[in-house]
């Protein structure tokens, strides 16, 4: 049944209407029954002189709208229908008509009108939708595929305009993948009313991507333009992330070459660079920034041989110094002699080790496997051994030292993404304090020192060995921060890190002083 007719009061009376066979409640109920079946010849037998085109009108409209199904209920606020003279009334019912399109459902009414002792409806083609009269017609406007616009940070659409950079439309391809419900429209359609054929009155219902609310990411083409025009600076494979430390907002993510996305998904031992989640460990097991620790060219770690870039013996020094230098043999002997494999475990996990990232696209986690032995644990201090980590996790470690939480990075609204408990990892106040004064170090008299980086620049040098050999070749790498900005660069196979990944940082941040 269509629905039931309950009272409704009118000029404040309730007016029923009578009859023991042709009640207007029942006249009602059995006209939208038939409506709903498409019966169109039990509609015509209770309409008052139903004009020639009746079946016409309702089978063009079903027909215009490519509908298959019809639904129609009436309020259930009580009485039969509201009396507007003695012999007539009418009755207000919802419709909602379905098919290949949206859903048209609006409020219509129904008038009856006391015929011989009976009821009728008192039919016009208003009566099917109340825009409907002569001359006018619903018709359903199929169109292609549309996507909701995809917003960097500035509001400006990078799906759609053929100037966004190759990097970013590839981090577009796997939003529209990620978000495909929420951002694509199959068959956008709209459902139009006419005016005498073809002339447009207005659109009534619509199912297109105008109506989507757009996707805002955290990108700023401006910080990216730099990524891309630093990273010229190579020909070799390289990628450049840079993030928000306050907000964990990505706001680049620069791939130079090639359709593989090493931002994200490239997965590299970390070199040096590691030694700032070493440092962190290190200084909360009691190690202050000038405490003198050992340096030596060559050193001998679980029957292993660890040495120095260049073999350079430091010799004595303070701890910062050891860092600054990015001392191999001062890191691989206190991290066996001072941490142990479960506490270096646990602060890698601070910064993001093993933990699962999901910024709105795909991206693979750092790797910090449990060391085996003395070798191993002393290899994995230094970013080597079995430690895998992407240029992504980086920047998001030096983002840490930056704000003082490690936090995961995002592309999309924070709401977006699926977090699997507290993600946000408080660093303790000391570690902060004292990598904030090892990073800038590097930069000002350590491995970095011969290149020209912007004031308050901090940072650290990375240069990982992959491959066998008896000189196996290795990425260049070079993370840091400036202010509210931290960034990460590899660059594949280009030695070290000091020579090729840190001039293109310091060219990056240039640019956007």
């Amino acid at each position: 049944m269509a629905g039931v007719l309950v009272p409704v009061v009118a000029g404040g009376a309730v007016w029923a209407a009578t009859g023991p066979d042709d009640g207007a409640e029942k006249v009602v109920d059995a006209y939208l029954t038939a409506w709903s079946a498409g019966d169109y010849a039990t509609m015509r037998t209770l309409v008052d002189e139903p004009p020639e085109d009746f079946v016409s009108w309702h089978r063009k409209v079903w027909r215009d709208l490519r509908l298959d199904r019809a639904d129609f209920t009436v309020p259930p606020t009580g009485g039969v229908f509201a009396a507007s003279v003695e012999d007539q009334g009418h009755e207000s019912f919802s419709a909602r008509l379905s098919g290949r399109g949206p859903d048209l459902e609006y409020e219509g009414q129904l008038d009856v009108v006391e015929r011989d002792g009976g009821w009728k409806i008192a039919w016009k083609p208003a009566t099917i939708h109340p825009d409907l009269r002569p001359g006018r017609s619903l018709r359903l406007v199929m169109g292609k595929e549309e996507s909701a616009p995809i917003l960097d940070a500035g509001g400006r659409r990078i799906d759609d305009d053929p100037d966004t950079p190759g990097s970013v439309r590839q981090l577009v391809a796997g939003l529209k993948e990620r978000y495909q419900d929420r951002l694509v429209v199959p068959n956008s359609s709209k459902i139009n009313l006419y005016e005498g054929g073809d002339l447009l009155v207005k659109t009534l219902e619509e199912n297109t991507a105008a109506q989507r609310k757009p996707l805002e990411t955290t990108l700023d083409l401006r910080v990216h333009r730099a990524g891309a025009d630093a990273l010229k600076l190579t020909k070799k494979p390289a990628a450049l992330v840079a993030l928000r430390p306050s907000t964990g907002e990505i706001k680049a993510i620069v791939n130079n070459r090639g359709g593989f996305d090493r931002a994200l998904m490239g997965k590299y031992p970390p070199g040096s660079t590691f030694k700032v989640v070493t440092a962190s460990a290190l200084v909360a097991a009691g190690i202050s920034p000038s405490q003198q620790v050992n340096c030596p060219a060559e050193q001998t770690i679980g029957g292993f041989p660890f040495h120095n870039a260049g073999f350079k013996d430091y010799g004595r020094l303070p701890f910062r110094d050891a860092f600054a230098h990015s001392c191999n043999t001062t890191f691989g002997a206190m991290s066996v002699d001072r941490l142990g494999a479960e506490r270096l475990a646990k602060v890698a996990g601070d910064f993001g080790f093993g933990v699962p990232i999901d910024p709105g696209v795909p991206a693979v986690r750092a790797d910090f496997p449990a060391p085996k032995d003395a070798t191993d644990l002393a290899s994995a201090s230094i970013g080597q051994g079995r430690v895998l980590t992407s240029p992504l996790n980086m920047a998001a470690v030096a983002a840490a030292v930056a704000s003082g939480i490690w936090q995961p990075p995002r592309l999309v609204p924070a709401e977006l993404i699926r977090s699997e408990g507290e993600t946000r990892r408080p660093l303790e106040d000391g570690v902060v304090k004292a990598l904030r004064s090892l990073m800038p170090a590097v930069v000002s008299e350590g491995t970095a020192q011969a290149v020209s980086f912007p004031a308050r620049t901090a940072g650290k040098t990375g240069t990982a060995e992959y491959g066998s050999g008896k000189e196996p070749p290795s990425h260049s790498w070079f993370i840091g921060y400036r202010g509210d900005l931290a960034f990460s660069v590899i660059v594949e196979g280009g030695g070290d890190g000091s020579a090729v990944a840190a001039p293109i940082a310091a060219r990056f941040l240039e640019t956007l002083s």
